[in-house]
């Protein structure tokens, strides 16, 4: 069976540039339309061959170590409060969504007032309204999501649809057995919510300050909802964890990584991360624990994890090897700067006898980052 490491050390590194989507000469006897000699592009081809052979060899130490990495958990943060994956042995073990359901059902509620949000904010106006917090407000930013403005009457509709949805969730709320003050939370919402497309339908306008007059009177209940929903996610999340320890030993877990993947905009303070934090091995949560931004939801959530976490294991031994003299630069390749930050940082921010590049077509001045002497 021929594996992706013999594969790759097989080809020569002209066709390792075409597996890995590079193309070493193509453009270079056009590049800034200077002419170039045959003898000058072998050459510069023979050094781009020095870098796609590192790639593939990069590229084939990733594959092998793919299958090696363990323990690992894999979590998948969805509206039910995650997916997670254990990989133990080099194979995925179990996959579980732990977490209560009261968990979606508390936040699917409080997610109402970005529902009707979303609906309307097409059609606001783009002048930053006179709030307590308009300074918060980028003025920019607002002239490009409200883009429709107030003279059109396209929400009408949507808001009408939505608002049939709520009514329905409203009708059967008591049904869903919740307890009781969340219930009681979810009801307010939902009537506020009724309300204020009620109110603005009728109508035919709605500004900014009906809006958050409408948000700050289901606030409350937003905040009972989270509650409900913070502790069905710590419950389900440690539990299971609990059970994984056990599974793999202590001696294991003591070792674990972990990966959280999740959307730019809950990254930071991930919930899904804070949990489970207290349950790794403290001496080496700082290092094992990845929150892995994604652009959307990956179809493979478990090899992006893994093959992000490859690169990052093989590239902090390699760091401290490749530049055992220069910590700094050995912590930048390591971690998530570019290897070439510490060094644009120095000449960007301070005095460099670095020669400058050339730039006939714009002068220093042009660069907006670009400080006086």
């Amino acid at each position: 069976m021929v594996t992706r490491r013999g594969f790759i050390d097989g080809v020569s590194a002209a066709g390792a540039a075409t597996l890995l989507g590079a193309t070493p000469s193509a453009s270079a006897s056009t590049r800034a339309g200077a002419a170039v000699s045959d003898a000058e592009l072998k050459a510069r081809d023979a050094i781009r061959a020095t870098n796609v052979g590192m790639r593939a060899g990069y590229a084939a130490l990733k594959s092998e170590l793919i299958g090696r990495l363990s323990p690992v958990i894999v979590v998948e943060n969805d509206a039910t409060g995650g997916k997670f994956t254990l990989i133990h042995g080099g194979s995925p073990q179990e996959s579980v969504q732990p977490v209560p359901e009261l968990f979606e059902l508390a936040k699917s509620i409080s997610h109402v007032p970005q529902g009707i949000f979303s609906t309307i904010a097409a059609y606001l106006s783009d002048k930053v309204p006179n709030l307590p917090n308009a300074d918060r407000i980028d003025p920019h930013d607002l002239d490009m999501v409200a883009f429709e403005g107030p003279r059109a009457d396209g929400w009408i509709g949507p808001l009408q649809a939505y608002a049939a949805t709520l009514t329905t969730a409203r009708r059967q709320l008591r049904e869903a057995n919740l307890p009781r003050e969340l219930e009681t939370s979810c009801a307010k919402i939902l009537d506020e919510a009724l309300r204020f497309v009620r109110d603005s339908v009728r109508s035919g306008t709605f500004d900014m300050a009906s809006f958050e007059e409408f948000s700050a009177r289901t606030y409350p209940g937003i905040r009972t909802n989270m509650t409900y929903a913070a502790a069905a996610q710590i419950s389900g999340v440690e539990g299971l964890m609990r059970r994984w320890r056990a599974t793999i030993g202590e001696e294991a877990w003591k070792d674990l990584y972990t990966v959280v993947l999740s959307i730019w905009t809950t990254s930071e303070l991930n919930q899904a991360s804070i949990i489970i934090r207290r349950c790794m091995n403290p001496a080496k949560v700082a290092t094992h624990l990845i929150d892995l931004p994604t652009v959307e939801v990956p179809r493979d959530p478990v090899f992006v994890a893994l093959d992000n976490l490859a690169r990052i294991v093989q590239d902090r031994v390699s760091a401290e090897m490749v530049f055992p003299t220069d910590p700094v630069v050995a912590d930048a390749f390591k971690g998530k700067e570019d290897l070439l930050s510490v060094e644009i940082l120095h000449q960007i921010e301070g005095p460099t006898d670095a020669p400058a590049a050339p730039s006939p077509s714009a002068p220093p001045s042009a660069c907006p980052v670009h400080r006086e002497p």
